[in-house]
Parts: C-alpha cells; structure tokens; sequence
C-alpha cells in the first residue's frame, strides 16, 4: 500500500510540474516578439548609400525637376493640372482631383511628421492643394505671400530629407515590381546589375522618383508603361559598371520615346521629350 501511494504521489509531482513548466512556455511564448519586423525589412531592397553621396544625388534631382532654382520648388507647368513641389516635384491634388499619375507630395509630408520635422503653414494646414489652378499660385507668388516664401524656404533647406525619402521609395519599389514582373528574376539581377555599378544608385533613385516604380495601371498609354519597372525589363546585359549605366541610359529613352508615341496627340508630349532624354543622358556618367 505504501509503495502504491508513493507511486502516486510521485506521478501526481510530475504531472503538475508538467502543467506548470508548459503554462511557463506557453506565457514565455507569448513574450517572444514576432517576425513581421524582420520580415518587413526583408521587402526592402537592401541598398547602402552615404549622406555625401545622397546630399549629390539630391542636387542631381533638384536641377533635373528645378533648373536648380530655389523659386520653381513651388511650382505649376504649363500644361498640367496639378502643382509640383520640392525638389522632386512632388505632386500634391486638389480635394477630390483624380489623377492619371501617382500622387506624392502627401506621402512626403507624412515623412516629415515621422521624423518630427516642424512643418511650414501650408503643409501643416492643408491635407489637399490649396491652390484652384496656376494662375492663382504664380499671383501668390508674385506677390510675396508669406506663406509661399515659408514653404519655399522649407522645401529649399530640407533637400536631404525630401532624397531621403525618394531613396526610401527605391528601397520600397523592388518588391513591387517583382510582384507583376512577367519576368522577375531579370528584373531583380538588371536592379541590382545598375545598383551595384559606380554611381548606379543615382539613376535608380532619380528614375522611381520621374517617373514611379512602373506598377500603377493608371500610368499606362496603350497597355505600355513608362516607369522603373518597364526600363529594368527591357535590360538584357550582364556587364556592372559604364555598360549597365550606358544600358539603362538607353532603355529608359526606349520607354520614354514609346510613351511620346502612345499618348494623345493633343496633350503635345513631344514638347517634354528632349528634355527627358537629357535627362537620360546624365544616367551615363
């Protein structure tokens, strides 16, 4: 009897040791941080750039979208029906607007608040444009109103932040577009092909910022897009280094050229061309 009553009393301490030590690691596990961090980071593309590297590539883009000129960072082109702000031309709709090309500039405020920059009148006041249509910016201007020389100023002294956060958008854009390339594995080895080439990271980060990553199937003329993804799909070279620069200079003027030649006649494309295939130029050096 004794040893029957020893037999379960011990059996009892184990199993209630049991139960305790897997309540233990069942709140233990519960502790154990997930891995939707890790996995986010994963998404990224991996990319690695100084901030001398970075403040160049901002100039690069300022005069590419600016002339360079501190008083067209607030800006309205002919032709267009939205303004184009920062050195990146950011652009910002009207309450309600719906346009053919992705909108960036609330985006890029949002950035700022995440990095608890003070932002100037306008931005801070307004979620949309503020402004009816180009007339009523440029007399705004003309004027000196001081809320525009406030944001002029803003966007001038902030360059690092806005290349920053174009650099963030190119990190972002690779998953992107190997969600709907029809041929992923290219476009991963063409990226990182120009990425890892002597000053490739300019014409990566200058490129999604003209003219966006190439997903979006509003931006499309004739089922064609003109965007990162479409350039980097029609790279076929193996060659780092001036050979996948002088590609990329070339391919993003093939998409740009078959874009002129899709689009409506009467929205006189052609006028932005020479420009734009300037621009590809300077991908080369």
């Amino acid at each position: 009897m004794k040893r029957n009553k020893y037999k379960l009393l011990i059996l009892a301490s184990i199993t209630a040791f049991s139960i305790i030590s897997f309540g233990l690691s069942n709140k233990n596990m519960t502790k154990t941080p997930s891995k939707p961090d890790t996995e986010e980071t994963s998404k990224k593309a991996g990319l690695t750039i100084s901030k001398a590297e970075l403040d160049v590539v901002a100039d690069k883009i300022f005069k590419n979208e600016a002339g360079g000129k501190k008083e067209d960072i607030v800006y309205w082109n002919i032709g267009e029906d939205f303004p184009s702000l920062g050195i990146g031309h950011f652009i910002w709709y009207r309450e309600g607007q719906r346009g053919k090309f992705a909108e960036s500039f609330p985006q890029l405020v949002a950035y700022y608040r995440a990095h608890n920059i003070k932002l100037p009148k306008i931005m801070e006041e307004n979620e949309y444009s503020p402004w009816a249509n180009r007339d009523e910016l440029f007399r705004q201007k003309r004027i000196l109103n001081k809320d525009i020389i406030e944001l002029t100023n803003f966007l001038y002294n902030t360059k690092d932040v806005q290349v920053s956060f174009i650099f963030e958008r190119l990190e972002n854009s690779l998953e992107k577009m190997l969600e709907i390339a029809d041929n992923p594995e290219n476009v991963k080895k063409q990226f990182y092909r120009v990425a890892k080439s002597p000053n490739g990271l300019y014409p990566l980060i200058d490129y999604v910022n003209f003219k966006g990553e190439g997903t979006t199937r509003t931006e499309t003329y004739k089922g064609d897009g003109w965007g990162l993804l479409q350039v980097l799909e029609n790279m076929k070279g193996t060659e780092t280094g001036k050979a996948a620069l002088i590609e990329f200079s070339n391919s993003a003027k093939f998409v740009l050229e078959r874009r002129v030649k899709n689009s409506d006649p009467e929205k006189n494309e052609k006028k932005w061309l020479a420009g734009w295939l300037n621009r590809c130029d300077t991908y080369k050096n």
